[in-house]
Order: structure tokens, then C-alpha cells, then sequence
């Protein structure tokens, strides 16, 4: 293929398919029965390619439906599996080395730490590449808006990673709910077990050694620098507002999604918290601001929507905690998931409907004691065709009917992680202190705070407003 014919093809992919651009298809009956000429492949940069980004790798190749050109990760111990897998990929630490150097890419997969997820992502945007990006989609609200916007703007198939939003079990309860099977709902519980990981813990002070061959540098990349440790990498970074979300960043986008889908809702318009406690000697709640708690409650409130005709409070619980059993649901049954330590519970005017992680097993429990079970047999969410439906749109294009119809695209998935972060700034704000006299304090941020969505805002108590965005460290910005 020549040179031109290359530009073509990329050109193609990233921006229509009903572009007129010359490039020549061998015919796959030519070739012979599941062949696909390399023009009809989707080349991928892959940016974290350990844990969680090798399996997002593996799921957009898709033996061998796309092809994996590069792959990008600051420990390359943790991606050896990765690199091992697609041995052809050019190896890079630094995300920015690779946008420079490597020039055969449409898409991008970002499978890093939280903190890093959005410059990564408007890196990639600004290039006009497509882009996957994993759950959530940012570390906080300003920049979900940002990644959002851009990606309409310079018109770049975009996808988060909550795969279950793909999954038959969520379709499912968008079609009883649009049949009115439990009328109007005004209430949802939503339990996890998160954290599964050290949470509610004093930052530790000593110095172990850097592992070898880790990028601390890139590795910390726009967060505030901290001495390397394994208290944070690989995994632990979850704990550490400094880096990750907690349990509900974690967990919120497979299990507020749902509900959130299902009533079509927006913007919360308020939002309260409140953590659970740890004691340790002399220890008091602004001792630990570093670390996530080790449990947390959190109400969202949502206007009506066009699809929900009241207005909604969904409930957030994690650390383990979950709400009881309903009147509706008999004595002897699961909530949620099969050992009820995550679920969502939607209450209705005509029954309750519950899920699993990732709306699985769906069921409605009627005010007339009739049971309605799902006959979808889906235990797990859809990894693959998540993301193989995102290829398919890279290849057709922003304008496709391919791309309007992903689960997750930046325009769901954008005002689904906000709302889920703005629980995450009332958990920070929950244990900030104003002096009284007698060396007393009081804890204004433990009140409902109030959400202007339009303009990213709370309104009645501006010291939360810090954790609407942060201030990135030198060098780095979106």
C-alpha cells in the first residue's frame, strides 16, 4: 500500500465513513473466509498496559481484529505480559514520547492510574485520535467536563470503560422501566463492597527503593510529588485522593450507571456525606486528609427527567455496609448481587427493581407479589464487545450511527462520572474545619451542599469548590 493510500486509510477512520477517500479493500471473499485486509484494521496505541490495561488491550485487538502498534507503561514489569502478548508493539514509558515518535495510530486505550486519565486522554483528543478510556473517566469534575467538550469539539469516537452499560441486563431494565413495569421511582440504594484495598490509613514516611525499572516521574505525572512507595503502586494508588477515587470512583460507574441510564438523569442538584470513622492514637479526622475513608454514605438528589417524572435520591453506601431487605423482597433472597455485597435497589410506585454489578441478573419484585425475573443468562459483563463496538465506531466514524449508539460515549459518560465525583468532593469536604472559640471547631462541610451543574459549582459552602479540579504540577496540564 502506498504512502498516500496509508493517510487515507487513517483519515478515513478518524473522521467519516461516508468520506469519499480513495483506498483500495481487497474483498474478504477474495482472501478467504474471516480474513481482514489490513486497511479494514483499527491501529491502537495502548497506554498502560498491566492489570487492568492488558485486558483492555487484548479486548480491542480481538484476535486480531485491530492491531496493537504501540504500548506505554511507566513499570515495565507490570506490562510484561502485555509486551509478551504483542511482541511487534514499539515500547515506551512516557505517553508523550510515544505521541511524537509513533505516527501509525488511529486510537488510543487509557488504562492508568485516575490521575492521569484525563491528560492522557486531551493529548490523544487534541491529536484527532479515538480514545477509550477506563473508569472513572476523570479524577474530578472539571475535568470530565473539559474531556467532554473536546471530544465533540475535535469530533473523536470516545468510550469509558463500564462495561456493563453494554450488557443485556441493564437493556433489560430500560425496557421494563419504559413499559412502566414499577412506575415513577423516587428513591434508589446503591452498596458495595469496596475498598478492597488500604483505605482510612496514616500516610507512611520512610523511603523504600524505587522498583526497578519504574518511571516515578511519569508514573506521579500532573498530581502533587510524593516519594515513591508501595503504599501507592501498583493497585493501592485507589486509597490516595492524591491519585485515585476510592470505592465509589471505583465502583460508582458499574453501579450507578444503571439507575442512572434507566431514569435518564443529569446533573445532581445536591449532594451529602458522611465517612466512616478510624482510631488510631491521637487521631482525629483532619489528621488523615491524604488517604480515601474506609467507609462512606453519600446522597445524590436529581431533578425529574423526561424519562422519570419525580424527583430521585440515590443513596451510595460502601466499606461493606448495605441497606436492609425491603417489605417487597422475601426474607431468604440476595440483595443485588448473589451475596448481596454490591446491588441497586430502585424504588417505584409499582415495585422495586434490583441489579448486581454491572445490572446483572435484573429482577422486579411487584406490589402485588408477583416476581418478574430476566431470562438473560449473562453472568459478567461484556468486556470484548464493549470495546469491539468502540472499534467498529472508530472505523465508521464520529457521525455514525455506530458512534451514537455506544453505551458510553464522553457525552453519557462525562455527566455520569461528574455526578459521581461530586459524591467524592462531599466526602472531602466532610472533615474540613472552621476554629471556634474554646479551640473548638465546627465541620461546615458536614450540611447538604448545594450543586449549580451549569457553571460546576457548590453554592452554599465555598471551600468544597477546591475539589472541583485541581492544580496540576509544573509541566503538566490538560
Amino acid at each position: 500500500m502506498s504512502s498516500s493510500q496509508k493517510n487515507n486509510r487513517r483519515s478515513f477512520i478518524k473522521k467519516s465513513a461516508t468520506a469519499a477517500i480513495g483506498i483500495s479493500i481487497i474483498p474478504r471473499h477474495v482472501m478467504g473466509q474471516g480474513f481482514i485486509p489490513p486497511s479494514d484494521k483499527l491501529n491502537i496505541a495502548v497506554i498502560g498496559g498491566g492489570g487492568k490495561g492488558y485486558s483492555d488491550a487484548v479486548n480491542a485487538w480481538n484476535k486480531g481484529a485491530s492491531n496493537i502498534t504501540a504500548i506505554c507503561d511507566v513499570d515495565w514489569n507490570s506490562a510484561s505480559k502485555a509486551f509478551k502478548k504483542f511482541p511487534k508493539a514499539k515500547k515506551y514509558k512516557d505517553f508523550r514520547k510515544l505521541f511524537d515518535q509513533v505516527k501509525d495510530f488511529d486510537a488510543v486505550t487509557v488504562s492508568t492510574p485516575d490521575h492521569t486519565h484525563a491528560v492522557i486522554t486531551m493529548a490523544a483528543i487534541k491529536m484527532g485520535k479515538h480514545v477509550y478510556v477506563q473508569k472513572p473517566l476523570t479524577h474530578n469534575i472539571y475535568e470530565a467536563r473539559m474531556l467532554t467538550k473536546a471530544a465533540n469539539e475535535y469530533k473523536i469516537v470516545s468510550q469509558m470503560g463500564n462495561q456493563g452499560a453494554s450488557g443485556l441486563g441493564v437493556k433489560q431494565m430500560i425496557e421494563w422501566f419504559d413499559e412502566g413495569k414499577i412506575g415513577a421511582v423516587n428513591k434508589v440504594d446503591i452498596w458495595t463492597n469496596r475498598p478492597i484495598w488500604p483505605q482510612g490509613i496514616p500516610t507512611k514516611t520512610d523511603k523504600p527503593e524505587i522498583l526497578d525499572g519504574l518511571d516515578w516521574d511519569t508514573w506521579i505525572g500532573p498530581a502533587e510529588m510524593v516519594d515513591y512507595h508501595p503504599q501507592y503502586h501498583p493497585f493501592k494508588w485507589r486509597g490516595w485522593w492524591n491519585f485515585g477515587t476510592g470505592a465509589l470512583g471505583d465502583m460508582g460507574c458499574h453501579l450507578i450507571d444503571p439507575p442512572y441510564r434507566v431514569l435518564g438523569l443529569g446533573y445532581p442538584t445536591e449532594v451529602e456525606s458522611s465517612v466512616g470513622a478510624v482510631f488510631i492514637k491521637d487521631w482525629s479526622p483532619e489528621h488523615l486528609p491524604d488517604s480515601c475513608p474506609p467507609s462512606s454514605r453519600t446522597q445524590l438528589t436529581f431533578k425529574a427527567s423526561d424519562k422519570n417524572p419525580v424527583d430521585t435520591k440515590i443513596t451510595w453506601t460502601d466499606g461493606g455496609l448495605r441497606p436492609f431487605h425491603p417489605d417487597l423482597i422475601p426474607a431468604d433472597h440476595p440483595l443485588g448481587s448473589h451475596n448481596s455485597a454490591n446491588g441497586v435497589i430502585m424504588y417505584g410506585e409499582k415495585g422495586i427493581m434490583t441489579c448486581g454489578t454491572y445490572g446483572v441478573d435484573p429482577k422486579i419484585y411487584l406490589n402485588s407479589g408477583e416476581v418478574l425475573k430476566s431470562k438473560i443468562k449473562e453472568k459478567t459483563a461484556p468486556d470484548n464487545g464493549h470495546q469491539a463496538k468502540w472499534v467498529e465506531a472508530c472505523k465508521a466514524g464520529f457521525n455514525s450511527n455506530k458512534h451514537k449508539n455506544l453505551t458510553s460515549s464522553f457525552d453519557f459518560a462525562g455527566p455520569l462520572t461528574e455526578s459521581i465525583l461530586m459524591g467524592n468532593l462531599a466526602i472531602r469536604s466532610y472533615n474540613l474545619r472552621e476554629k471556634r472559640d474554646n479551640n473548638r471547631f465546627d465541620y461546615p462541610g458536614r450540611k447538604k451542599l448545594l450543586w449549580d451543574g451549569a457553571n460546576m459549582r457548590i453554592t452554599n459552602f465555598d471551600q468544597a469548590n477546591q475539589f472541583v479540579q485541581r492544580e496540576y504540577r509544573k509541566g503538566w496540564s490538560l
